[in-house]
Formats: structure tokens, sequence, C-alpha cells
């Protein structure tokens, strides 16, 4: 009984044990679900927040306010990843791990129990045996006894014939032997039982519970590696989470008020020159028609004293007022005088880029049609003149609006006289006389020529993968494993400017190098 009760212990506890083990497998379950649903949200929030291609917010990351956030948002998105990464990691190196381990146990638990299980039914059997044999000893004994008294009472009987006593002594011993033999076999399986019961308590049951405990100690120090493991996942990603922190820090820290203002200034600035005084206009005079003729003859058609207050009065506040929409022209003509040098300046450079890819497509149609003249087995030269003739037709509209928007580009000083203030009539100034709008023209002029070649900053760095010649107009060559500066990224045509040490420029193709942008 003893014994029975330490095994319902044993088997409870291993039982108890499996179930931990179950137990902390669904909570770390549940703990990458967690990980995996706070990825998720933090992904679409950073995909909510982050602008979408061409949208207004985009061009404003040229501010550094703007662009900060961006910053945020991508290490956010970083972030995101490396809680991904925790969610991944405890699902196969724990709750996999344990799930397969916890089926190895079982298998091994119930391997074990039921080799304890037949341990005692076998002991039990025995048992059985021993009790048969022992009560059949016990029959026995008193059926030999009682025929021993019944011989001897009929020995004693003078009645009793010869025949009847050898009878029943006859009876007598048969019934001793059949006794003896009982003992016998009583004590036999006396000694298989006690043999069995010292086998089964001293040898296999110890046995067996010490399987069970090293299987049990076994289990405990699984889980407590799973343990472990719960806080070594997250502790293995603290290293690039702290990265993502010290990039949002880095981000706050980039921002510069002071050049996000220059660069609005600089992206919206009109060119125009700041208005003088406003003259002194005596409208009591011009009552007097005839006699203001001569000294109102710089204003072109007289006007009235109202509509000439009018005209005047608004013009303080243009720079507040709201003003309708303007007409966009081909020439941009619409916008100031800075900003309609900058449109023109990057339409110019957008049709070179594609005019460059034209010309360049149109040396290849031609070099393709060479090879098979050459070689008639490899193409009909005859086909590639469709190509040749659409592609011809690009380069001559790309280089006739190319020349249009240079022309645009070109302060046409010519196109605008300016008028002398002191000849009434409206002929032009004098030789002589230096006219202010010149000077505003071509220092206008000079702004423009500095601009242009000051060297823009580089944003990054590549490396030459292959070879280039550099053979087109606008290109530059390329040694393989040579590091070149970039000055422009690829706007989507395939090519990339760069720049050398020399301060040499050109256009490489983009699949042919490395490219490492600085942040």
């Amino acid at each position: 009984q003893e014994w029975g009760d330490q095994y319902d212990i044993i088997d409870k506890h291993t039982q108890s044990g499996l179930e931990l083990v179950e137990k902390y497998v669904k909570f770390v379950k549940e703990r990458t679900e967690i990980e995996q649903n706070y990825a998720k949200q933090l992904r679409n929030l950073t995909k909510k927040y982050n602008p979408k291609r061409g949208c207004k917010e985009e061009q404003e990351c040229r501010f550094s306010n703007h662009q900060s956030f961006l910053d945020i948002l991508n290490e956010m998105n970083d972030y995101a990843g490396q809680r991904e990464l925790i969610a991944e990691n405890m699902m196969m190196n724990i709750c996999i791990e344990l799930t397969k381990y916890l089926q190895e146990l079982k298998m091994e638990r119930k391997t074990h129990l039921s080799e304890a299980k037949k341990a005692q039914q076998s002991l039990e059997s025995t048992y059985k045996q021993l009790d048969s044999s022992k009560k059949r000893f016990e029959r026995e004994w008193r059926e030999a006894d009682k025929a021993a008294q019944y011989a001897e009472k009929t020995d004693q009987d003078i009645n009793a014939t010869k025949a009847d006593v050898e009878k029943a002594k006859q009876q007598a011993n048969m019934r001793t032997h059949i006794a003896e033999e009982c003992k016998n076999d009583y004590a036999a399986q006396l000694q298989k039982y006690n043999k069995e019961q010292s086998q089964f308590y001293f040898s296999d049951m110890p046995l067996i519970f010490n399987k069970l405990q090293d299987m049990d100690e076994r289990r405990v120090r699984k889980l407590a590696q799973g343990y472990v493991l719960f806080s070594d996942t997250e502790r293995h990603v603290m290293p690039i989470i702290g990265k993502c922190l010290e990039g949002v820090t880095k981000a706050g820290t980039n921002v510069n008020e002071r050049n996000d203002s220059i660069a609005l200034i600089e992206q919206y600035k009109s060119g125009f020159e700041r208005p003088g005084d406003l003259d002194f206009e005596d409208y009591s005079q011009g009552i007097n028609r005839a006699s203001s003729d001569s000294s109102l003859g710089t204003l072109g058609t007289p006007k009235g004293p109202l509509e000439l207050l009018g005209k005047n009065r608004s013009k303080p506040f243009w720079l507040f007022s709201k003003k309708s929409k303007p007409t966009v022209t081909e020439d941009f003509g619409h916008l100031p005088p800075e900003q309609r040098r900058k449109r023109l300046q990057q339409k110019l450079d957008d049709i070179g880029k594609e005019l460059q890819k034209e010309v360049d497509q149109s040396a290849a149609l031609e070099k393709m049609k060479d090879v098979y003249e050459k070689n008639p087995q490899m193409g009909d030269p005859a086909s590639l003149s469709p190509q040749i003739n659409q592609t011809a037709q690009n380069v001559e509209r790309l280089r006739g609006e190319f020349n249009k928007y240079e022309v645009m580009d070109s302060p046409l000083l010519a196109t605008h006289m300016c008028v002398s203030p002191s000849s009434p009539d409206g002929t032009h100034s004098e030789e002589g006389t230096p006219d202010p709008s010149q000077a505003i023209y071509a220092e206008f002029d000079d702004d423009f020529e500095e601009e242009e070649e000051e060297l823009v900053a580089p944003i990054g760095q590549c490396t030459a993968m292959y070879n280039f010649p550099g053979a087109s107009e606008g290109t530059i060559t390329m040694q393989e494993g040579e590091v070149l500066s970039v000055v422009e990224e690829d706007k989507g045509d395939g090519w990339t400017r760069v720049r050398r040490a020399n301060g040499n420029e050109g256009y490489i193709p983009t699949s042919y190098v490395s490219i490492s942008l600085s942040k």
C-alpha cells in the first residue's frame, strides 16, 4: 500500500510537470502573437504617415524637420522588424523546440509507467499463486489431520474390522502425503514470491523510479533553458533596437531651423526688386487737365483721381492679398523671375537626359544594323528601319524643344527695351545714360552664371562594377573598381550623374555601379 501511494505521487508529479511545459509553451505563443500584432500595427502606422510618391509632403522633405520625421518613421519600421524577429525566434527556439521535446517526454514517461505497471502485475500474479498454494496446503493439512484422527479412532473401535482399519490408515497416509506435497509447493511459491518481491522493491522499482526522476530533472532543466531564452531572445536584438532609438534621437538633433528657413527662401524667392517709395500725386492739379498735360506726360493716358488712388492704394498690400491662380504657360512666364529660371533649367535638364537617352538608343540601333549587315544570319537590317526612323524623329523633336527652352532661359534684353524716365515721348535712353533695368538684368545674369558654376555637393559614393567607355556626349569614362562621387540620383532613365576627384562630371549607367547614398 505504501509503495502504491508513492507510485501515485510520482505519476501525478510527472504529469503535472508535463502540463507545466504545455502551459509555458502556450504562454510564449500568446506572447509571440502580441509581438506580431504590435509589429503589424507599427508597420501600418508608419505606412499611414509615410508620404506618397509625388505628393506635397514628399516635396517638403528638403526641410530638415520634415526629413527627420521620415527618418523617425523609417526607424520605427526597422523597430517593428525587430519585434517580428523576437516573435519568430521565440516561436522557433522555445515553442517548437519545447513542443517537440514534450512529445518525447510523454512517450518516455508512458514507457516507464508501463514497465512499473508490468512489474507490479507480475508480483501480484506471483502473490496470488502463493496465496492459492497456501490455502490448498491449509485445506489439505486439515483433511490429513481428520484422516489421521479417523484412522486412530477406527483402530480403537472393537467393532471395526481389520479391513476398515487398514482402509482408514491408507486414507490417512494418502492425505498426509498430499498435505506434504502442498506444503512443499507452498514453500516453493513462498520462496519464489519473496525473491520476486525483493527484486521488485530493491531493483525493478528503484530503477524505474530513477528513470522517472532523471526524466523529470531533464524536463526541469529544459524548461529552465526555455525561461532563459525568453529573456535572451529579446536581449539579443536590444543592440539593434538601441540603434533604432539612437536613429530617432539623431533625427531630432539633425533638425536645423536656420537651414529650413534658407531652403524655403531659396525655393520661393521671386527675384523681384523691392518696390520704391510712392511719389506724391497732387490731385488738386488734376482738375485743370490742360495745364497738367506737360507735368503728367510720363504717365501716359491720363486717369481720373479716384482710379489712380484705387490703383496705388492696392500696391502696398500685394504681398498679403489673396490672388487668383495664374494661368500656367509653357515658358513658365506666370512665375517670378527666380522661380521661372529654376523651372526652365529643370526642364532643360529633363529634356537633355531624354535626348541623351534617345541618342544612345540611336547609336545602339545603328551598331545593331551594322552587325546585321555584316552577319545576315543574326537578323534582317531592314527590320530595324522603323525603330531607327522613330528614334531619329524623337531626337529631332527633343532637340527642337531643348533649343526652344534654351532660348527661353536666356535673358532676352533686346525684347525688354527700357524707356528713359526723362523722355516724355517714350523714346529710348541715350547711349551715355545708364539704364537701371539693364543693371537689374545684368545682375540677374551674374547670379545665374555664378549659380551654374557652383559645384553641387555630392549625395553619396558609387563603385564601378564594370568598365564604361563613356563615348557618348555627356557621359564619362569609368574603370572597374573606381570610386566616384554621386552628384545626382537616377531619375528613372537608367543614368546617374557622377563626379571625379578632379572635378570632371558626367553620366554613367546606373546598373554598372554599386551606389551608397549618404543619409
